[in-house]
C-alpha cells in the first residue's frame, strides 16, 4: 500500500528512479512521472489503465520553463499564461522534440500548465524535468480531490502519495488550444471562460469526442460505478421512486428523501463551493448502498459550465436535461 506523507524529497527520489507518484494540485490529485522518460510515462498509462489515444498534461514549474516543452508560444497563449499561471489553465501548444509522442498520443501539440499548489510547486522546482500528470484515478472514474481518494483507488499500484490536503478548486483545469489563430476551449474547467475571453477576446467551444485533440475531451468520463441520471430530480423521484436512490443537488433539499441519501453541492448556491465539492460528493454517493444517483445541472455560468460538463459526461447517455441558465 502506498505511503501517504508530505516528504518532498521522497517524491523526488521516486521520480528520479523512474517511478510514478501522486501529487496534489489546486484542481485534483495527479499521477506524476518524468515527462521526458517514455518508460515513466508508460507506467502512468499502465497504473491508470488509460488508453494510449488519450493525451496527458505536462506540468512545469513556471512560465520560464515553457520553452523546454513547446516550440512556439502564440501571443494569446503568452497573455493567458502570464495572467493566469500558476493556476487551473492548460494551454495546448506545438510540442518540443523532447516530449515523447506517448505523452501527446502522437499529436504534434502538447498540453501544459503550471499548477498552483505549494507542495507540487516546490517539487517541480527541485526536479530537472517536467511532470506528465493526469488525474490520479483509474481511467474513467471520478477524479480524486484528497490523498485518501488516491490511496483507495491506486494505493496498491504506487509507492508514494504526496499529501497536500483537499484540492481548493476541485475540478480539472480549463484547456485552451489555438486553431487558425483562434482560441478554442477544449475543456471547460477551473478558469471560467469569461475570464479567458476578458483577456484575449472571443473563444469557441470544442465538442467532446472519442478521438480527443487534448486531454479531458472524451464523451464519457468521471463516472461513478452507480448509474448517474441527470435531470429534474423531483420528476426522477416520482418516476423511479425513493428506494436505493441518492441525490446530488445544487442547493435544494428534497423532503421526500431521507437526509442521509442526499448531498447539496452548495446550500447557499455558490458555484465555487459546488465545484470544490463535486467529485468528493460523487464518491460519497457512489460508496452508498444505492442503485441510482439522481443529479441536476447548476447555472450555466462561470464555473457552472465546467460543473455541468463533468455531470453530463459522468451521466453518459443518462441525461434528461435542460441546462439551467441563471441562478435561482
Amino acid at each position: 500500500m502506498a505511503e501517504i506523507g508530505t516528504d518532498i524529497q521522497k517524491a523526488v527520489d521516486e521520480l528520479n528512479r523512474g517511478n510514478v507518484v501522486a501529487v496534489p494540485t489546486e484542481t485534483v490529485y495527479g499521477l506524476a512521472g518524468n515527462a521526458f522518460d517514455v518508460t515513466a510515462v508508460a507506467k502512468i498509462f499502465e497504473v491508470k489503465r488509460r488508453p494510449s489515444f488519450d493525451p496527458l498534461i505536462v506540468h512545469i514549474a513556471s512560465y520560464d520553463c515553457l520553452d523546454s516543452v513547446v516550440r512556439r508560444i502564440p501571443e494569446p497563449a503568452r497573455i493567458l499564461a502570464q495572467a493566469l499561471w500558476p493556476g487551473p489553465l492548460t494551454l495546448v501548444l506545438p510540442k518540443a522534440d523532447e516530449i515523447p509522442e506517448l505523452v501527446t498520443s502522437g499529436l504534434s501539440t502538447v498540453a501544459v500548465r503550471v499548477p498552483d499548489h505549494p507542495l507540487t510547486a516546490k517539487l517541480l522546482a527541485t526536479l530537472s524535468f517536467p511532470l506528465a500528470c493526469p488525474s490520479a484515478n483509474p481511467f474513467g472514474y471520478i477524479s480524486p480531490t484528497s490523498a485518501q481518494h488516491v490511496a483507495d483507488q491506486l494505493g496498491e499500484a504506487i509507492n508514494y502519495i504526496l499529501d497536500g490536503g483537499s484540492c481548493k478548486v476541485g475540478i480539472e483545469s480549463t484547456i485552451v488550444g489555438f486553431e487558425d489563430g483562434q482560441a478554442v476551449i477544449y475543456r471547460p474547467g477551473g478558469v471560467p471562460v469569461e475570464s479567458i475571453e476578458h483577456l484575449i477576446g472571443k473563444t469557441s467551444m470544442k465538442s467532446m469526442s472519442d478521438s480527443p485533440l487534448a486531454p479531458g475531451m472524451l464523451k464519457s468520463h468521471y463516472s461513478p460505478s452507480k448509474s448517474l441520471i441527470l435531470g429534474n430530480i423531483s420528476e426522477l423521484l416520482d418516476q423511479y421512486g425513493h428506494e436505493q436512490v441518492g441525490v446530488l443537488s445544487f442547493s435544494r433539499y428534497f423532503e421526500q428523501l431521507d437526509h442521509g441519501y442526499q448531498i447539496q453541492l452548495s446550500p447557499t448556491g455558490n458555484l465555487t463551493e459546488a465545484a470544490q465539492n463535486l467529485f468528493a460528493s460523487l464518491r460519497k454517493l457512489d460508496s452508498m448502498n444505492i442503485r441510482y444517483i439522481f443529479a441536476e445541472t447548476v447555472p450555466e455560468q462561470g464555473l457552472g459550465i465546467a460543473i455541468n460538463n463533468r455531470l453530463k459526461r459522468a451521466a453518459g447517455g443518462n441525461a434528461q436535461i435542460n441546462v439551467r441558465k441563471e441562478c435561482s
